[in-house]
C-alpha cells in the first residue's frame, strides 16, 4: 500500500491528502461495509455529512474498524438547515453523537446559506472546547471565502469544493492560498461527466505510467495541492484510487490537463435561486 500524503492545515493539524467520501450512500450496511473496507484499504480520511443521513453507519465503521481512533480523520458537515449560532451548537452534538465520537477533525459549513457566520461562531467555539480539531467550509466561492476570512477570528483550515479537471477553480486556489485555507475536491471525478473514465487525454497520459485516466486525475488534483476525496463502494476501486503516490506528473502533462478546463461547473449553480431554495427545502431533522 502506498503511503498517503499529508497537508498541514492552517492550524497545525497534519490532514490525508487523499481519502474517503461517502456521498449518495445512504443505505446503512452499505455505507458501514463501505467504510470498512476503505479503512482497510489504507484510508484514514473519511468524509461525511449531516445530510448524507450515514453519519451513523460511519461511527459503526469507525468503532468496528479496529484503528486507533487518532489514527484516523473524521470529517462532517453542518446543514443548511441548521445554519444558525444554536442550531450549529445542537448540530454539533448530534453528529458527535450519532459519529460516536469524543471530538470531530474538521467540522465544514456545508454551504454557504442560511446564517453560516453565526453557525461559523459556534463552529469556532467547539474548536476552541476541543471538540472539533479543525473548521472549515464547502462551496465558498472567491468573494464569499474573502468575505468569510476578513469576518471571523478563526480562519477556514479547508474549502471543499468541485474541483476536477473540467472545473479546475485557478483563481479560487489562488485566493485560498493567500488566506492559508487548504482547497478539497468534492466530485475528483466529475460525477462521471466528460467520459472522465476513459478520456482520451487523461488515458493517454495514463498510458505512460501505467495507469488508469481516474489515477490520473486525481494525481492532477494532489500535485496541486489539493485534497481528494473519491467515492466507490467497491473495494477493487478504492484500492486503485489510492494506488496514486508512486509516480508524478510532468509539467507536460499538468499543462496539457490544464487544457481541458471549461470554467464553469455543470453538476450544481450556487448562483440559482431554484438551486438555493431547493437546499433550504432540504430537511435533515423534524
Amino acid at each position: 500500500m502506498n503511503t498517503v500524503n499529508t497537508v498541514t492545515l492552517n492550524n497545525g493539524v497534519q490532514m490525508p491528502q487523499e481519502g474517503f467520501g461517502v456521498f449518495q450512500v445512504p443505505d446503512p450496511a452499505v455505507c458501514e461495509q463501505a467504510v470498512l473496507d476503505a479503512i482497510a484499504s489504507g484510508y484514514r480520511l473519511i468524509d461525511t455529512a449531516a445530510a448524507y443521513m450515514n453519519e451513523e453507519a460511519v461511527g459503526k465503521a469507525i468503532a468496528k474498524c479496529g484503528v486507533p481512533r487518532e489514527e484516523l480523520f473524521i470529517t462532517t458537515k453542518l446543514w443548511v438547515q441548521d445554519a444558525s449560532y444554536e442550531g450549529a451548537k445542537k448540530a454539533i452534538e448530534t453528529s458527535l453523537n450519532k459519529l460516536g465520537l469524543d471530538y470531530i477533525d474538521l467540522y465544514l459549513l456545508h454551504q454557504p446559506m442560511g446564517d453560516y457566520i453565526g453557525a461559523y461562531r459556534a463552529m469556532e467555539e467547539a474548536n476552541k472546547e476541543g471538540k472539533l480539531r479543525a473548521i472549515g467550509v464547502c462551496n465558498f466561492y472567491p468573494h464569499r471565502l474573502a468575505d468569510l476570512c476578513e469576518t471571523v477570528d478563526i480562519v477556514p483550515a479547508v474549502n471543499q469544493v468541485e474541483l476536477h479537471p473540467f472545473f479546475q477553480q485557478e483563481d479560487a486556489l489562488a485566493l485560498m492560498k493567500e488566506y492559508g485555507v487548504i482547497p478539497e475536491a468534492w466530485g475528483p471525478f466529475a460525477e462521471g461527466n466528460h467520459g472522465i473514465f476513459t478520456h482520451p487525454v487523461l488515458s493517454r497520459i495514463g498510458a505512460k505510467y501505467g495507469k488508469s485516466a481516474a489515477q490520473v486525475a486525481l494525481r492532477w488534483n494532489v500535485q496541486r495541492g489539493v485534497v481528494v476525496i473519491p467515492k466507490s463502494v467497491h473495494k477493487d476501486r478504492m484500492e486503485q484510487n489510492m494506488n496514486i503516490w508512486d509516480f508524478a506528473l510532468s509539467e507536460e502533462d499538468m499543462n496539457e490537463i490544464a487544457a481541458l478546463d471549461i470554467g464553469h461547473s455543470e453538476i450544481v449553480d450556487h448562483s440559482s435561486p431554484a438551486f438555493v431554495r431547493m437546499l433550504h427545502s432540504m430537511k435533515v431533522h423534524d
